[in-house]
């Protein structure tokens, strides 16, 4: 295995002056700039998602977005985000009231977003942005947009925004407070606190302002709510979840789906679109979520992700307690688990969204008509059985 990784590795040094430099140079990005950032970087072998010439890929799944829905809403979690959230919401009030005026952003989702991608700042943030981003553009599965995201930390390199000591990442690239993409930041990062820079690793009024400007340049709707979490009959299915399901919330409302705190819909919500969202199909709690909800996801594609911000905001802002329902415990699958059983389903007739082997709301909702087909209660959620079941056929 050593001799085969020297021999990537040597491509990849190839790589970067054959392929990188030139599309960097067009970005216009200096030969000195680019020779200081990427002086003695190598490929980082233990990332995930790489595919090694010679190797078996490793493409599990590790974020906690993408698994079982009850350990991302750990109650002391959610507790200790609120609790804080709830502080440094007093602390920058000022400067959120401004952001929330220049964008539309409540606080309580910007300040709930920042505790979960870094919380609130305090999170260790090791990487070299340089070696994070060049190993995946070589070797990962989505190697031409992590090579895109290179040449955007080049540039920002370039036009003096860090220096590259400074561009810090997560193991996926991102950079700094908010979990910016180096894309993202020359797109939406801002400055919060008039001093001409948009400093995301030493700022908080700079990370706040990044996030509203990420929000709302995201489509944030003024005024309306995320969501909320909500009691479906049996006679409503499971099936129904999703986006591609969205109708007004009156409409909901007429089938007897009820707020769990007893109150009625907003009547300005109620007019307007809002889709069911059930995370743990019949094994968790049930929401209607409104295009906000939409934009969230447009932060962090996971539907659990948008939830935990939402939800905790709510309990920022207005003192809420847990959900109503609790999160029960659910098989964990293996992704190649899941791709096979959704290409089963496809091969059946049933939409899953794409064999991408995560439990998003088409492929729960494909599981809810498979079990309506095959004479069982629908609950829009897998186990080992139904795995199982669903290879056999």
């Amino acid at each position: 295995m050593a001799q085969n990784r020297n021999a990537v590795a040597a491509d990849f040094q190839v790589w970067l002056g054959s392929t990188v430099w030139p599309k960097a140079q067009r970005a216009g990005v200096s030969r000195s700039t680019f020779e200081t950032a990427l002086s003695g970087v190598t490929p980082k072998w233990d990332l995930p998602d790489l595919v090694i010439p010679g190797e078996r890929a490793d493409t599990t799944q590790r974020q906690a977005e993408f698994r079982p829905p009850a350990g991302y809403f750990a109650a002391g979690s959610l507790n200790t985000n609120a609790n804080t959230g709830r502080q440094l919401m007093q602390r920058h009030a000022q400067t959120l009231a401004r952001i929330e005026r220049q964008t539309g952003v409540p606080a309580q989702i910007i300040v709930a977003i920042w505790g979960r991608e870094s919380s609130f700042g305090n999170a260790r943030i090791p990487h070299n942005a340089f070696q994070i981003l060049s190993t995946k553009g070589f070797l990962s599965t989505r190697a031409s947009y992590f090579t895109n995201e290179l040449i955007a930390a080049l540039q920002m390199v370039e036009r003096g925004y860090a220096s590259p000591a400074a561009m810090k990442s997560s193991w996926a690239g991102a950079l700094g407070q908010p979990q910016f993409m180096p894309s993202n930041y020359l797109k939406y990062a801002a400055d919060g606190n008039g001093d001409g820079r948009a400093d995301i690793w030493g700022s908080a009024d700079d990370t706040l302002a990044s996030i509203g400007a990420y929000l709302r340049d995201h489509g944030w709707s003024a005024g309306r709510d995320w969501g909320f979490e909500v009691n479906v009959p049996n006679t409503v299915s499971c099936a129904m979840e999703g986006p591609h399901q969205a109708r007004r919330i009156s409409d909901w409302a007429a089938m007897g789906i009820t707020r769990v705190n007893g109150r009625s819909f907003p009547a300005a919500e109620a007019r307007e679109n809002g889709f069911l969202l059930m995370p743990a199909g019949r094994y968790g709690p049930a929401f209607v979520v409104t295009s906000n909800f939409t934009v969230l996801k447009a932060y962090n594609e996971s539907d659990v992700y948008a939830l935990f911000v939402g939800h905790v905001g709510d309990r920022m802002r207005y003192g809420v307690g847990g959900f109503n329902s609790g999160w029960s415990a659910l098989d964990s699958f293996a992704r190649s688990d899941v791709r096979a059983m959704q290409q089963k389903l496809e091969a059946q007739g049933y939409d899953v969204g794409g064999a991408d082997g995560l439990i998003g709301n088409k492929t729960r909702g494909a599981i809810g008509a498979w079990q309506t087909r095959n004479g069982m209660a629908a609950t829009c959620y897998p186990n080992r059985a139904m795995l199982a079941a669903i290879a056999q056929q």
